[in-house]
This record gives structure tokens, C-alpha cells and sequence, in this order.
């Protein structure tokens, strides 16, 4: 392609839009198979071999179709997920193909033999889990070839980047995104306009920018999307930072265990160079910057942003104090400014739009969308990208569809293993970093997950402290020590051993390690204790003077019976067992011997009648 000047840009918007046009092109129709990770994990590669197969089957040349493949559209619930368009007629989606359902849509949308079913399709103007969603950051999900820079500037992208070249100074760059409001979405909230002036303000002749793409929240995927399906939206956004702080080198911090965003990101790096818009005289403004990638190894620490700078630099991923801040002294002792995934993305849409566009988003002192991953008991698992301050009522029960197999609502987990349990008495609260810190919770990253009443309150704060005690760096006592011991006391109380005074232990470890520690990750990881101690101390309660789980989830503490009048004497509970603990003969009713019950919950799984309790 060669380098590219701002002409180019609009010529290759023009040329790449008119080839959308089938017709013209001499195709029969366009099969889009969307592969991101959830896609691949569901099938989808599956699918499109079979799309290629199918089409053979029919005497079909893969030539007379546009084939190819997308990121993820955000609803990873109906994985895998095609997309398919006639010649003259609007694109439809459909939902859960196999290759079975895929010969069905073949045979009737785009052969025109007979009508595809309606519950095959994905409509997203009548299915609610879009209809209170507005895509900025997510504007390109499932609408272009992540692997095709061609795409995305037809999608108008790098035109922000020329307009911060040739139409702004560095100066108006940073005041642009001070004014339109956007907070850094990777936790703290920090407003990213006022980092990117302390740097630009910053004395030093080497500046850098880093991008966080660790992403280390368990159930959270917000980020490997991005990098996933619209890589360029993230690289054009640190291109405009490095240009508003005078930086001539970035880095994207990236977890290994993100094969395809890293796959996806080396390449869209390498188109990049190949047309000019990365390297020396981007564009031909006299502008220099590069960008290399970073794979990290997985500790969830690095998410801080001196660990993820110490770790960069070749040194063990271990948190600094600060003052000096990063924007003065950052990786290897220079001015540096640290953005997510997420907060780069916006950037883009912020020049080409304007301040006001952006301002006028969102909810009070949080502007713009906020991007959140809605997994656990919910009906519709996926990313959902909502305007600061709706309420997580709205993202759960009407984005989200409510919990699923008739059960009640219980908590949402926000902000990842050192956010809050918040209960249903709170589902009103806006997703606006004020108010969600002021009920206990914090906004983080955009980890959701929601829980039913089959949930441990006690164990899930069990399990969020093993997380954050297992990851914790070790640098500093507080966190080293004081998750250690608030895990041990969480463990003995779900275990039946624990004793009153535990309850105020737990509060005053959890203050003093929230006051000490160096570094977000101890400062918040109390946070699942504090809001389940605040929200279901009667859960706790139980546990200890009662020496019960009210969730039935703590195994020390239930034991399983034959409910006799539910039996149906099937048997399916004695074919279940592992350990022979169900004694059954046909036409008798089934009992459990206690002494050999490993509680497994096989049993429970295997019944159909509700019979164990």
C-alpha cells in the first residue's frame, strides 16, 4: 500500500465503501463469520469451515461470495454468530449456528429456497439486550475485518489522528480531552485529560505512552474485545496521546494468555508502519512515533501502573510508592502517561466529534459510556456498553434479561476481585464512580457479575480474597499478610469453625489494610468483605452461631437427604453417585448413607424431582 497521506485516507474511505456494494461487484451475498475468542470457543471456526464446505457441496465457488470474518458484536451468549447480506437488502444476524442451522440459512436467505426461522435471528433493533446500549468505544463491533486497516479508515478512522496532526497543536489535543470529561477506565477514575497535561507539562526530552491491556478481573474481556475486533481504534488513540505529550515511543502492555488480541495487534502494527501512520513523519507532519508490544505474564498486580512500568523495564512486577507520579517519572525515569484499552478507544471518537459531543454522555461527574462484561446468572451473557449513570438494574434485568431457571436475584460483583457485593436494595444505584463507591463497590475495570440465590455470600468472599491474596506481590506486609489472615478467618467461618468475634476481627484487618497498603490491589481488596459483612452479615451469622449456609454452597456445613415423599424411585441419583453413598433397589426409594456422602452434588445434579435436600 505504501505510505499514506491525509488525501489517501479519504480516497481509501471512498474506494473501500463503494466496494461494499455487491451488486457492482458481481457477488451473491456477504457471510460474515464472527470469530472472536467467545465466537471460537463456541464453534465458530467450526462454522466457517463448514460454510466453505457447504458451498462446495453446492457446486458453488467460494469466489462468487464475500466471505469473511469478524470480532465479536457483544452478545457472547448466542455465540456463534453470523452475519449474512443480499444484494440490495439490509444485513441480518443470526444467532447459535451450527452447521446443521447454517445449511437452513443457506437454503433460504441466501439461495432463496425456504424461509429461515425467525428465532435463528438476531435483531438488534427489537432485542432488548441493545436497545439501552449506545457503542462509541464498541461503534465497530462485528462491522469490520480486524485484520484490514482498509476497513477501519472506511469506518472514518485515523481521521481524528490527522486532525490532531494538521488542524490542532498539542496543546488543544489536551484540552480537548479535559473538556470533554472522559475518566480512565481502567479503575481509578482519574481524569485522563489532567494526567495528559501533567505529562504534557512534564520536563524531559523522552516521553513515552503505555497502553494497560492486562485485563486481570476474573469474568472481565472488555479489553481483549477491543484489541480483538478493532485493534486500530486503540493504536490511532495512543498515536493522538503521544502527539498532545510530545512522546516518541509506546508500549502495549498485553497478557499472554491473549493469543488472538496479541495476533491481532502485532498485525495491525505492521499495516500500520507499512502505510506511514506509525514510525517517522506520520502522515507527512514531521510527527515520529512508534508502538511495540509488551506480552505480560499473567500477574494480576501489573495492572498497577508502576508494577506494569517495573515490569517493562525487565524488573519484577512489584508497585512503587508515589509521589513522584508516573507522568513525571514513569517507565525507565521519564515523563509517561498509562491508559486502558478502553480509555484509548475513546479518544478517537472524542477529536473527531468534539468535547461537547462527549460531555453531553453520561451521568453528572462520569461522562461518556462505560463498558462492562455482564457474565455469571444472568439470561444474556456479553459485553454491554451503556451512558455513565444507567442504573444496574437497567444492565441487569433489562440489558442482562434478569436470572435465569426461576431464581431470585441475590448480589452483583462490580470492579472485579477487590470491587463490592452489592444486594438488590441497590440496583438503583447509577453506574457513576461516586455512587457506586459511596454504596461500597467500586467501578474498576468493568467486571459485572451477577449472582443468584444458589451463592455463598461468605464463600464469594472467600474465593475473591483466595484471588487477591494468591496474586498480591508481596512487596508490602499489609497485603501480604492481611489478606493471608483475612482468607484463613473467611475459610474457618465457611467451614463451621468460626466465632463471634471473628465478625469485628475481619472489619478492623480489613480497615488497616485498606489505610496501609502500597498499592490499589491491597488498598481495595478488603472490599468483598466490608460490603457482604455491610449487605448479609446475617449470612455470617449463620455460619457461626448457627453453623449453617443458608446457599447450601458451604460443603462443611450441609448434608443431604432423601426428601422420601419426592422420590420417584428412577435410580438416576445411585447412577450418579462416585461413591456409593445412594442405596437403592428398583421400586424402593433411595436413601443417602451418610458416612460415605463426599458431597459432591452429584446427586443433586441427577435428580429431576427435587428430591435431595
Amino acid at each position: 500500500m505504501g505510505r499514506l497521506t491525509v488525501e489517501d485516507l479519504d480516497r481509501i474511505r471512498n474506494r473501500v465503501s463503494e466496494g461494499w456494494d455487491l451488486a457492482a461487484r458481481g457477488k451473491q451475498a456477504r457471510i460474515t463469520v464472527h470469530m472472536g475468542t467467545c465466537g471460537v470457543a463456541s464453534g465458530a471456526r467450526e462454522v466457517y469451515e463448514s460454510l466453505l464446505e457447504q458451498l462446495k457441496e453446492r457446486g458453488r465457488s467460494p469466489e462468487d461470495f464475500d466471505i469473511g470474518h469478524t470480532g465479536c458484536v457483544g452478545f457472547c451468549g448466542m455465540e456463534p454468530i453470523i452475519t449474512v447480506e443480499r444484494p440490495g437488502r439490509d444485513p441480518v444476524r443470526y444467532r447459535k449456528v451450527d452447521p446443521d442451522r447454517l445449511r437452513k440459512i443457506l437454503d433460504g436467505q441466501v439461495f432463496g429456497g425456504e424461509a429461515v426461522p425467525e428465532d435463528f435471528i438476531l435483531n438488534e433493533q427489537e432485542d432488548p439486550f441493545f436497545r439501552k446500549q449506545k457503542f462509541v468505544v464498541l461503534r465497530n463491533r462485528g462491522r469490520l475485518n480486524p485484520e484490514s486497516i482498509d476497513d477501519y479508515i472506511a469506518r472514518d478512522g485515523y481521521q481524528a489522528l490527522a486532525k490532531a496532526l494538521f488542524q490542532m497543536k498539542p496543546e488543544e489535543v489536551v484540552e480537548e480531552v479535559l473538556q470533554s470529561g472522559i475518566r480512565g477506565r481502567g479503575g481509578a477514575g482519574f481524569p485522563t485529560g489532567l494526567k495528559w497535561k501533567f505529562c504534557r507539562q512534564a520536563k524531559g526530552d523522552v516521553k513515552f505512552v503505555l497502553c494497560n491491556a492486562d485485563e486481570g478481573d476474573p469474568g472481565a474481556y472488555m479489553d481483549r474485545s477491543v484489541l480483538e475486533s478493532d485493534p486500530h481504534s486503540v493504536l490511532e488513540g495512543m498515536i493522538i496521546a503521544a502527539r498532545a505529550i510530545g512522546a516518541t515511543q509506546g508500549y502495549i502492555y498485553c497478557r499472554a494468555e491473549y493469543p488472538l488480541a496479541l495476533k491481532t495487534l502485532h498485525h495491525g502494527i505492521r499495516q500500520a508502519r507499512e502505510c506511514g501512520l506509525l514510525g517517522g513523519d506520520i502522515l507527512g507532519s514531521g510527527f515520529s512515533f512508534d508502538i511495540d508490544v509488551y506480552a505480560g505474564a499473567g500477574a494480576f498486580v501489573c495492572g498497577e501502573e508502576t508494577a506494569l512500568m517495573a515490569s517493562v523495564e525487565g524488573r519484577r512486577g512489584t508497585p512503587r510508592p508515589r509521589p513522584p507520579f508516573p507522568a513525571n517519572q514513569g517507565l525507565w525515569n521519564k515523563p509517561t502517561i498509562l491508559n486502558n484499552v478502553e480509555t484509548l478507544s475513546n479518544i478517537p471518537n472524542i477529536l473527531r466529534q468534539g468535547a461537547a459531543w462527549y460531555n453531553a454522555i453520561g451521568y453528572e461527574k462520569s461522562r461518556g459510556t462505560k463498558v462492562f462484561a455482564l457474565t455469571g446468572a444472568v439470561k444474556n451473557v456479553g459485553l454491554v456498553e451503556v451512558p455513565m449513570g444507567t442504573t444496574l438494574r437497567d444492565i441487569v434485568f433489562e440489558i442482562g434479561g434478569g436470572i435465569p431457571n426461576k431464581r431470585k436475584f441475590k448480589a452483583v460483583q462490580l470492579g472485579g476481585p477487590s470491587g463490592g457485593c452489592l444486594p438488590e436494595e441497590k440496583l438503583d444505584t447509577p453506574a457513576d464512580y461516586e455512587a457506586l463507591t459511596q454504596a461500597g463497590a467500586i467501578m474498576g475495570s468493568g467486571g459485572m457479575i451477577v449472582m443468584d440465590e444458589s451463592t455463598c455470600m461468605v464463600d464469594m468472599a472467600r474465593f475473591f480474597m483466595d484471588f487477591c491474596q494468591d496474586e498480591s506481590c508481596g512487596k508490602c506486609t499489609p497485603c501480604r499478610e492481611g489478606t493471608r489472615q483475612l482468607l484463613n478467618i473467611l475459610t474457618r467461618i465457611t467451614q463451621g469453625k468460626g466465632h463471634p468475634e471473628d465478625l469485628a476481627l475481619l472489619e478492623e484487618l480489613s480497615a488497616t489494610i485498606k489505610d496501609s497498603a502500597l498499592c490499589g490491589l491491597g488498598q481495595t481488596a478488603p472490599n468483598p468483605v466490608l460490603t457482604t459483612l455491610r449487605y448479609f452479615r446475617h449470612e455470617y451469622e449463620a455460619h457461626i452461631l448457627h453453623k449453617e449456609c443458608p446457599a447450601h454452597a458451604c460443603v462443611d456445613l450441609v448434608h443431604f437427604e432423601v426428601i422420601q415423599e419426592n422420590c420417584t424411585q428412577c435410580g438416576l441419583c445411585f447412577r450418579a453417585c462416585p461413591a456409593e453413598a445412594v442405596i437403592w433397589q428398583k421400586k424402593q426409594n433411595a436413601r443417602i448413607d451418610k458416612t460415605r456422602c463426599v458431597k459432591c452434588m452429584s446427586c443433586i445434579a441427577a435428580c429431576r424431582f427435587n428430591a435431595i435436600h
